[in-house]
């Protein structure tokens, strides 16, 4: 399947004069994911594990077939270690309390990198006040990466958390996840994995990673918003509290007292979105057509051109990795002089869609001396036509803002 192929399977870039290169916020649909939801919709709609009725058990079966595919995708031991959730902020909120709220004590640490999404960090920032435990960082060096010394120097005897993101969603660093694993197993500690800038981009192995806790969301990967994904030992689940209560995740209910019903249903209380999971599953069926190594390998090309093109302009500042090697399809960049949301309106105007701002990544930005920054981020749908359109605009920018511009 070539490049030219995949771009012509997702209407929006075809009806529309647009370079859309805000993938790491959402990623566009392909209309077979579109496709397998209407189609859920129109011939199989139901409530799951509810009926006994045909239609019903239609609607359980996809949607366990959707768990099923899910757990191959990332390589889980078994199905039941996956749970559905709505998005990865959803994922990482429920271990917080689910699993972080019980497990600290007093002086227990959570430590963390610098480079977490705020869905990653506000919520141990509640849990740790509330268990009086302590939250430490893990900080970059000057070329956006963590390294071996100040893994070894955070993740320490009295660790018991330690959260990790896979991939930065600011500066496309690529973390050394496996190294991390070992080090906080060395210690007795567990490892929570946001792996919602990977999952979709390359092969993730949450066996090969040995990661306790993985989360992702499905909005980020071709398919609809509102489905997200968290992956779990099941031995760490089955000794998790429930984090929503209701319907569907019960056992039994007396007047006084409630058993629940197994990992994973134990933690998908009231009547699920068995649309998102049945487009998850399509978005799955859609990269594995393609190939995860064909996917990183064409995300791989586009990063190369686009770093090389942005180098040529002397009136921007890029951020991030210099080894390529360990960058993502994510470049985080400034235009000198200009504030990235009057980049972003100068490009929209040449129809090149760009994110501005901190990127719910605002600890990180500070530590690096910024308010905010301008942000690329590409997906199987782009190409290096595209990427010549955003150099255009970004040479537009210059002319519009000239006199303020530092070179």
């Amino acid at each position: 399947m070539t490049n030219y192929d995949i771009k012509k399977d997702f209407s929006i870039l075809n009806n529309q004069d647009i370079v859309y290169l805000d993938s790491g916020a959402t990623a566009q649909k392909p209309k077979q994911v579109i496709e397998a939801v209407n189609e859920y919709y129109e011939l199989s709609n139901a409530n799951p594990h509810r009926g006994a009725y045909k239609l019903s058990i239609k609607a359980t079966e996809v949607y366990d077939e959707a768990r099923e595919k899910v757990a191959n995708f990332i390589n889980a031991k078994l199905k039941d270690e996956i749970v559905f959730t709505r998005n990865a902020t959803e994922s990482l909120n429920l271990i917080a309390y689910s699993y972080g709220m019980d497990k600290l004590k007093k002086n227990d640490k959570v430590v963390l990198s610098i480079m977490e999404h705020h869905s990653n960090l506000v919520p141990w920032q509640y849990v740790t006040q509330k268990t009086n435990s302590v939250l430490e960082y893990m900080y970059i060096n000057k070329d956006g990466e963590i390294t071996t010394s100040e893994i070894n120097e955070k993740i320490v005897p009295g660790v018991k958390i330690v959260g990790i993101t896979q991939v930065s969603n600011v500066l496309g660093t690529i973390n050394p996840i496996k190294e991390i694993a070992k080090r906080a197993h060395e210690v007795g500690a567990i490892v929570i994995v946001d792996a919602s800038q990977s999952v979709p981009h390359f092969k993730v192995d949450v066996r090969e990673l040995d990661a306790d806790f993985l989360v992702f969301s499905g909005h980020k990967m071709l398919s609809p918003l509102g489905i997200g994904v968290l992956y779990g030992k099941m031995e760490l689940l089955k000794n998790m509290r429930p984090f929503l209560y209701g319907g569907d995740m019960i056992e039994y209910v007396y007047e006084q007292n409630t058993t629940y019903a197994p990992v994973p249903t134990k933690f998908e209380a009231g009547t699920q979105n068995v649309g998102g999971a049945v487009g998850l599953s399509s978005a799955i069926d859609y990269l594995n057509n393609i190939g995860m190594s064909e996917v990183e390998e064409i995300e791989k090309e586009l990063l190369e051109y686009a770093m090389k093109r942005l180098s040529e302009l002397d009136f921007i500042t890029i951020y991030g990795p210099k080894n390529l090697q360990n960058h993502s399809g994510v470049i985080s960049f400034n235009v000198n002089g200009v504030h990235p949301h009057d980049v972003s309106s100068i490009l929209d105007s040449q129809n090149v869609c760009i994110r501005s701002g901190n990127h719910c990544a605002q600890p990180l930005l500070r530590y690096m001396g910024l308010d905010s920054t301008c942000r690329v981020s590409f997906y199987i749908y782009n190409t290096k036509e595209d990427i010549d359109k955003l150099i255009n605009a970004l040479l537009k920018t210059k002319e519009v803002f000239a006199k303020w511009i530092n070179i």
